[in-house]
This record gives C-alpha cells, structure tokens and sequence, in this order.
C-alpha cells in the first residue's frame, strides 16, 4: 500500500488548524478586505500596467463557434458543425470562472449536474441519475478513462491536473457510445490539456482563503532540442473542513500534492508525426468520518474517523502520424495505478490500455475513422464488516472496435453519419452500440440536427461481489441490512433520441437549443431476499442488485451568449428534466423509482458575465439556481460566484474570487451508499497571484 510517496506531505499529518466559526469569519473579512484593496488599485491605477490574458474582443461568438472539438467524432470538427449536444470551456472560461477543482469548472457546463457533497466528495451527472456513484458519465483525461469499473464511475477526490495547463474541457450531453465504448451512456467529459509547446516559460500561482487556506502550483516548460518541447509541474491545496447542519465543523479537511510531466515531438508540419510522453503523480490524505457496522458492539453501529491516504499515477504515451492530408493514424498506449486506503474499504489497482485508430477519406463523399482497443484492468482489495468484495481480487478484460462514417449527401449542406462500437466484456460478453446522426445546415449561421443511438452500461465489480451491510434505526425488525451483489446483473440499456438546433441570427447573439428523449431497459433495482449468486456474509435484511426498474426521460436544454458588448458577455442557461421510471411487475423493490427521481433536479438555470473593465480589471459572476432534490429533503437554491481580477502587467494577475455568497450555507448532496456525514457547503473567498515570465 506505501508503493507511491505522499507528495508534499513529509509529516504525514493534515496541518493543525483552529476550527472555530470565528476563524473562519475573520479569514472572511481579510478576505474581504484584499478585495477592497485591489478594486482601490485597479481605479486609482487605471492608466497603467499592462493587458488581458484573453480580452473578450479578441474571441467573438464567432470565433468561439469555430473551435475545433474532437469528442463527437475523435477527429477535429467545428463546433458549430457537430451533430451533437456539446459544450466547451476554454482556458479563458475556467480562468475568469476562479474554479480551483474540475467538478467546479464543471459548474459552468450547461445540462450538467454537478452538486458538492462535502470538502471531498462530488456527485456529476448528465441528464438525470445522478449520486456520489454516479455510473452514466464517462470521463478521460487526454485520452485516459478515469472511470473505474469497480463502481462505474469516478473518484473525483483524486482527479487533478494543474488548472492553467488545461487547453479545453468537451463535454457531450447524450450517449457517446458508438465512438467511446459502454458507460458513455447519458454523457462523455474530454479534459485535454495544451501541448508542451504552448507551455514555455515558467508559471508560479498561489493563494488561500478561508475553506481553501492555501494552495500553489509552479510549472516550467522548455525545449530539449530542434522540435522537442517539454514542461515539467507540480501542485498542492490543502482544502478545509466542509460544514455540518448544525453549524459544527465536519472534520473533512483535504489535502493533495501532484506533480507531473510531458514531452511533445512536434515534427508534424515536415514529416507527419507527433510523439507525446506525459504522467502524473500524486498523493493525498482526507479526512473523514464513516459510520460502520461492527458486529462487536452491543448496538452493532460504530464509526471510524481517520485521515485516510490515496495516492496513484498514470503514464500514457501516443503516437500520430499522417500518411497523407486524407488519411492519418493515431496509436496511444497508457498504465494507471491507484491506491485508496479508508479503514471501511481498501483498493490498489492496475490498468493497462492501447488504443489505435485510423482516419481517411473515400473520395469526396466519405469520410471513415475505424479503431481497435483493449484494456486490461487487475485490482487486490481488503475488505471489511462494512464493505466486501467476493472475491477481494478481479481481472477484467475489455476488447473494442469502432468505425465510423460521414457521408455528404448535399455538399456543405447535409451529412449523415453511421457509426457502432463493438466490445466484449468478462460481465456480459458481446456489446453493440450503434449510432446514427444526421446534420442539416440550411445556412452559414444555422445547424439543426437529430440523432438515434443505443448505449450501454455495463455492470461493475461491485454490483457484482459486493456485500454492503448499514445498521438499521433502532426499532427495525433486523437490525442490519445487508445488499448483495449479482452474477447474473445485465447491463443497463439506453436508446436515445435526438433533436438540435444552433443559429446566430446576428454577429453578437448564438443561440443552442437540444431536446432529448430516453427510454430505458434493465435499470438497476435492490430486490427482497437472498442474492441467487452471493452466499450470505451475515444475519440481516437481505437485499439483492437486479435489473427491474425501466422507464423514460425527457427534457431540453437551451444555451444562448450574447456578446453585449465588446467588453462584456452574457451566457444564460436553462435545462429541464423530466423522469417517469417505473418497477417491473415481478419487482419487490419499494424505494428506487422516487430515490431515482429525487437525486436529480428537475429545473436548473445559471447567468455567466464576463466584463473587461478599465483599467485592466476584469469581472466576472455566475449566478445558478438548482431545484430540490426530495429525494434527500434538499430545498432549491440560489448562489453566486464572484471574481475580480486586475493586471498590473501582462504577465501578473492578482484575483479575488467569492463562492457561494447569496447563503451562509447550503446542502446540495447527501451521502448515499456509504455512510459518511451530512453536511453543507459553505460561503467562501479566497485570493490569487499568478506570474508568468
């Protein structure tokens, strides 16, 4: 378990800290107070210094329309041109959004449903099903999967990268499932970061505030030789108690180093090749407090409360070359190790993965990207009263095949695109995922398109194995419920359908209309009784995972910008939801369908601003609203974000950012399979520096 050091953490201890309200409130006015310091600057001194990082004259709607996007299709397309629900963040986005995590850059994502659980611990889903475990999403980081087939999702408590090297984040509304494989069920994130080239220099950042008291983070990129680009990094952020309803502290506090490195031989525009090495590296330790059975207690409940460690890395190298302007190949290979270490439930694991795909044209109406992959993924668990797996070491195989083609019916007019993935897993055996899309785009400033797919989710290992046993409250029949996994659990299925419409009716207005229906087979459900599969581990309530809930969704999502003025964007959005799930006849499970329903908001809108103000200060604000969730008796709720940055030279930036300021507090998420503490999200600023030079 001790295979990877704890970054910056010689003690191995989380710092020591004053955990009083009062603490907490003074960091708050000084806080304040520098915010006040830096707007007296940035006025008195308006006449000096130097310019914006980006100004936002100097990315038009337009502009922004023509980022290329490479998650619909993996080959770069207009964005405007995508025949799919897509959003991007740009570097500039999550800059002036003072987001210092993924999961809260991910706030700015039209659609998407993003809810804080505590200090540590997020749920994000799309287009509904959403939890801690949220299992229909799928992530990748440059082209690494970062979900985990032990529960089908991700552990964003161990996801990072440092922020400014980010080039972009895609993030697909709907299935992806025909181009990324099973799991790329209601949606896909693509983090990629900017190549070594566009990373010279030296960048220090740093700051603290009062639920992040400090964190930085000191990058340095260089050239090795003719064409060789290289940057080299390293982070930390020590992240402090979330809150409980109370009031109290919930003793949650966070801490993570990460460094990493990558390497780009950029022969690209002489000889058609691109070489790229990169890794990461990291280490952590949260705190936490878990409730736990214990079948030594007269009362069969205890708790453990611990610091406890996680740690891992990731290597991935990829090769790409052009044999002609029609056709190019690309083959990327990657090992990614992690290690998370709770008292309630330990595991290391090992993932191997190679991927090769090849893109070219058949004359001047087909456009072909077909590929091969496979992955092979082993992990050693140790199991506990709580939490157990049967048996406590797996390994999974994954085989994969994809083609793809774009067909021009009517040239720069319509396009139809035919596509499927082929996989075969050690759960289900054979998958297909077909997909059909069809792109119409009447004029130069309109897009409309419609799309049919099938998706899959595959089960994990722990719908599988698990044995999961929680103390009833006290008057129960039992005293302790135990749910079982299932052998013969089937994967999840998802057909979706499609509709899109994108027009700028002026230079200065966009406009992103999707709505989508979903019909789904063979969800997830918790039966009565024994599992057929999983011999029982202890005397209690037995429940069972199977697939016997089935149903729809529907909703849409609208995402317009304006571009006010030169200086000054607006970019609302809203999405509606609307779930109708139901049991199958023969199911004995009385909770799923309105806990389902509950854990995903039914409404959402949120306002971005972004101002160039004189002087060289920008200001920027996102406004949300999120509806109630009843499944866990959370009221809607409104909040705000604030940023105010100045820059007295082009190369330095001085930033105060509020978060969630409209509340003291708020719950957005509560716990839900494993039993850690209920608590709130708290009002919070925090200042930076950054220094380019």
């Amino acid at each position: 378990m001790n295979a990877l050091p704890l970054l910056f953490d010689p003690g191995g201890r989380l710092p020591q800290r004053t955990s009083s309200r009062q603490t907490r409130a003074s960091r708050l006015s000084g806080c304040a107070a520098a915010l006040l310091w830096i707007a007296t600057l940035a006025t008195s001194w308006a006449v000096e210094g130097g310019t914006n990082q980006t100004d936002l004259s100097e990315m038009p709607l337009e502009k922004l329309m023509e980022i290329n996007v490479t998650s619909v299709s993996k080959k770069a397309e207009k964005l405007s041109e995508s025949p799919a629900a897509i959003s991007v963040l740009t570097q500039d986005d999550i800059r002036r959004s003072g987001a210092t995590s993924l999961p809260e850059a991910l706030r700015l994502i039209p659609g998407l449903d993003v809810a804080q659980v505590d200090s540590q611990q997020w749920a994000i889903s799309a287009r509904g099903f959403n939890d801690v475990f949220a299992n229909k999403l799928l992530v990748l980081q440059d082209g690494r999967s970062i979900y985990t087939p032990l529960f089908s999702g991700v552990f964003w408590q161990v996801q990072d990268t440092l922020m400014e090297d980010i080039d972009r984040i895609e993030v697909i509304r709907g299935p992806g499932a025909s181009l990324w494989g099973a799991n790329a069920v209601n949606g896909v994130i693509n983090i990629i970061t900017k190549t070594a080239r566009d990373t010279q220099g030296i960048l220090v950042t740093g700051g603290g505030g009062t639920e992040i008291p400090g964190f930085g983070g000191i990058r340095y990129g260089g050239k090795l030789a003719e064409d060789v680009y290289f940057r080299v990094y390293g982070k930390y952020f020590y992240r402090d108690d979330s809150v409980r309803p109370d009031g109290s502290d919930a003793h949650d506090a966070w801490q993570k180093g990460q460094g990493g490195f990558r390497i780009d031989w950029d022969t690209w525009e002489r000889t058609g090749n691109l070489l790229t090495l990169q890794g990461d590296i990291y280490g952590g330790r949260l705190d936490q407090t878990f409730g736990t059975y214990d079948p030594a207690s007269p009362t069969l409940a205890g708790s453990v409360s611990e610091a406890y460690r996680v740690a891992g890395g990731n290597v991935l190298g990829r090769w790409s070359h052009e044999f002609s302007e029609t056709s190019d190949f690309k083959l990327q290979m990657y090992y990614d190790r992690t290690e998370l270490d709770p008292a309630i439930f330990r595991e290391n694991r090992d993932t191997y993965d190679i991927d090769a795909q090849h893109h070219f044209t058949l004359g001047r109406f087909n456009d072909v990207i077909w590929g091969l992959g496979y992955r092979v993924s082993a992990d050693r668990v140790v199991n506990s009263p709580t939490v157990s797996l049967n048996p406590d070491h797996q390994t999974t195989q994954l085989f994969s095949a994809f083609a793809q083609d774009e067909i021009t019916l009517i040239e720069k007019r319509l396009q139809l695109t035919g596509g499927a993935k082929f996989e075969h897993n050690d759960y289900t055996g054979f998958e297909f995922q077909p997909n059909g899309r069809l792109l119409w785009t009447p004029g130069d400033r309109q897009t409309i398109w419609a799309s049919v797919s099938r998706a899959v989710r595959t089960p994990s290992e722990a719908e599988e194995n698990i044995a999961l046993t929680q103390v009833n409250p006290p008057g129960s029949p039992l005293p302790v419920t135990t749910i079982y996994g299932n052998r013969n659990f089937e994967s999840e299925e998802l057909m979706a359908y499609e509709i899109g419409y994108r027009v700028r009716p002026c230079t200065n207005l966009s406009l992103d209309l999707t709505a989508f229906y979903n019909v789904y087979h063979n969800l997830r459900s918790e039966e009565f009784g024994p599992s057929p599969t999983q011999p029982p581990t202890v005397p209690s309530f037995p429940l069972h995972l199977d697939n016997k809930l089935r149903g729809h969704t529907y909703g849409v999502e609208f995402a317009p910008a304006w571009q006010v003025t030169e200086w000054w964007r607006l970019q609302p959005a809203y999405t509606l939801l609307k779930m109708e799930l139901r049991q199958d006849p023969d199911s004995t499970d009385p909770v799923s369908v309105n806990t389902i329903k509950g854990e995903s908001p039914q409404q959402q809108f949120s306002l971005r601003s972004a101002m160039d103000l004189p002087g060289h200060v920008s200001l920027d604000a996102a406004l949300r609203y999120v509806d109630r969730l009843p499944a866990f008796n959370i009221n809607s709720y409104f909040e705000l974000d604030l940023r105010l940055a100045w820059m007295p030279h082009k190369n330095l930036e001085l930033a105060v950012v509020g978060q969630n300021l409209i509340s003291p507090r708020h719950a957005e998420f509560f716990p839900t399979f494993i039993n850690s503490q209920a608590t709130e999200v708290p009002r919070s600023v925090y200042g930076k520096v950054t220094w380019r030079f």
